[in-house]
């Protein structure tokens, strides 16, 4: 951490920074808080600290922060630092001819500005710049990069954030195929941008010389998105409610249902158009207790056999299914749950197009995923790979024909996109489900026949969240310092300390134990958030699938309560 600014530089760094801010709103944040901290005022001081002592760091995440002014939120500066940093790494990189980037937004606050922004600041730079026509899902964008074959993309988004942040996604074309950026490029790209704020973003030459994109893009991803949908079963006898979760999902994904010949669903009225406020949702996240109950509402009202989700940039997917337990009338399954189902299902159809009917290619998912991926692949004789967390690394591995991730991120299509998309899954989910259905069954049976087949498996997640990221650093310390002996009361037989790399991966912070009775413990801080998690798995292949769920579940349940009380 950066040490703390003496009052009078801390001053002088947010007179300067206001003097180069394009932005009416920003200059009058740092006008008025200098005021305050110059007559003493404490808190606009500690404000001021915390928005200068340090920047936005730019790492294979890209950018993601609070909108703010000053170098450590989301703002016109600091994207302009980004964009013009960013631009100089093209142009040093390029193999001969002219640079080019794809760059995205969504329908958050400022998303659009920004964007704008890189687009001129891009062109000014001498790299050929292509803005979308309009806001547009992430998985529009990561197509964008491969189909326009340009060097790079950029995504203007915060995902799923609290509906004051916004982002900056970057990906790279050629031998990248349209993937997320990986270390060391990001630190390369964060050189730049250091080098570009030793300057002022005024002096920046800009353009206005940039293309926008025609309706093809998005044409061209609705028609690669519908060949996703392959059962030859009757494809408009599912039934299913839909919400955008405020966001950009909608106008992409009821054409892409529509030209796979999908019913079209019952639309969350209050959800379905984009709304920077997220007004119906505390936390714009399909994973956040809460923020899915209006779809469950229309569900019930409507009667229909599936709830579908995407988050705010459309590049995660939600499912629920029918559940007379539950109070909602509907659970929502776990990212692991719907992982297993789409991973099932892509061995089936490698197996079923494979030459001699055997199945051949990889199937990937991140290392705090549930094993039952690996246990698919297994049975049908097919490569399997984990990788570190973010579809930056699960894209990239090699022979890829499904990959997941427990956040509810899915990439079904790695020849058209490599990213997760929440469109193309639900694409996939739905074919499943009427293939099902033409059968007399539904997802719920599906989720019993796995288990039936490969075993019940069983995952749970806890989210510490911190006010001090300090916190988080103590709690990998002391883990590290004095490894555990037990879990509860079962027995550690090894831990994977991955901070140095391990086993082929890259450096993480990650700790992985190994349990004596087949469980799994990852611990790990977020990448986006102020929290440590820790995913928990257990299976059972024992008895009938009501005693496998109930086995492994008990025992999921039992570590979650040990590791709460490890990291206390």
């Amino acid at each position: 951490m950066s040490p703390a600014l003496d009052t009078a530089d801390l001053l002088a760094a947010a007179r300067a920074w206001q003097e180069q801010d394009p932005d009416p709103d920003t200059r009058d944040e740092v006008e008025a808080l200098v005021a305050a901290a110059a007559d003493g005022d404490g808190d606009a001081l500690a404000d001021l600290h915390s928005r200068f002592d340090t920047r936005l760091a730019f790492g294979t995440a890209g950018l993601r922060g609070e909108i703010a002014a000053g170098p450590n939120r989301m703002n016109r500066v600091l994207v302009s630092q980004a964009a013009a940093g960013f631009a100089r790494w093209l142009l040093e990189h390029a193999e001969g001819g002219i640079p080019s980037v794809v760059i995205g937004y969504d329908g958050r606050k400022n998303s659009d500005v920004f964007a704008r922004d890189t687009a001129e600041l891009m062109a000014g730079a001498g790299v050929r710049a292509v803005l979308l026509p309009r806001l547009l899902p992430t998985p529009v964008l990561a197509f964008a990069v491969r189909h326009l074959d340009v060097s790079a993309g950029v995504m203007v988004t915060a995902s799923h954030n609290p509906p004051n942040d916004n982002g900056y996604k970057v990906y790279l074309g050629g031998t990248d195929h349209g993937s997320q950026i990986v270390s060391p490029t990001d630190a390369e790209i964060a050189a730049r941008i250091l080098d570009v704020a030793a300057g002022s973003v005024l002096d920046l030459p800009r353009s206005e010389q940039y293309e926008i994109a025609s309706d093809d893009v998005e044409r061209a991803y609705i028609e690669a998105t519908a060949r996703v949908a392959t059962t030859n079963a009757p494809r408009d006898a599912v039934t299913y409610a839909y919400t955008a979760m405020h966001g950009v999902g909608w106008r992409t994904a009821r054409d892409v249902f529509a030209a796979a010949g999908f019913a079209e669903p019952q639309v969350v009225a209050a959800q379905i158009d984009p709304d920077p406020a997220f007004p119906t949702v505390s936390f714009p996240n399909p994973e956040e207790p809460g923020a899915m109950d209006l779809a469950f509402e229309t569900a019930r009202a409507a009667g229909v056999d599936l709830v579908i989700a995407n988050d705010p940039d459309a590049d995660r997917l939600a499912v629920a299914v029918p559940d007379p337990s539950s109070e909602a009338g509907y659970r929502r399954l776990s990212g692991n749950e719907v992982g297993a189902l789409l991973g099932w299902r892509a061995a089936e159809l490698a197996e079923a197009t494979g030459g001699d009917g055997a199945a051949d290619g990889v199937l990937a998912c991140s290392i705090v995923s549930s094993p039952a991926l690996a246990a698919v692949a297994s049975a049908y004789h097919l490569d399997f790979a984990d990788t570190l967390t973010g579809f930056k690394w699960v894209s990239r591995a090699p022979g890829l024909i499904f990959g997941f991730e427990e956040a509810l991120g899915y990439l079904v299509n790695p020849e058209t996109v490599r990213d997760k998309d929440g469109i193309s899954a639900a694409t996939a989910l739905l074919d499943l489900a009427s293939g099902l259905a033409a059968a007399g069954q539904t997802i719920a049976d599906r989720l019993d026949a796995f288990a039936e087949r490969f075993g019940f498996f069983a995952s749970d997640q806890i989210s510490l969240r911190v006010t001090d990221l300090s916190r988080i650093d103590e709690i990998m310390s002391a883990l590290r310092a004095t490894p555990p002996s037990h879990v509860g009361d079962v027995r550690v037989e090894r831990i994977d300390d991955l901070r140095d790399g391990f086993d082929g991966l890259p450096p993480s912070d990650v700790l992985r134990i190994a349990l004596a009775d087949g469980s799994r413990v990852m611990v790990r801080p977020s990448g986006t958030e102020p929290k440590l998690k820790i995913y928990i798995d257990a299976s059972s292949d024992e008895g009938t699938v009501a005693e496998r769920r109930a086995s492994a579940t008990a025992r999921v349940a039992a570590l979650g309560e040990a590791m709460r009380a490890l990291t206390e």
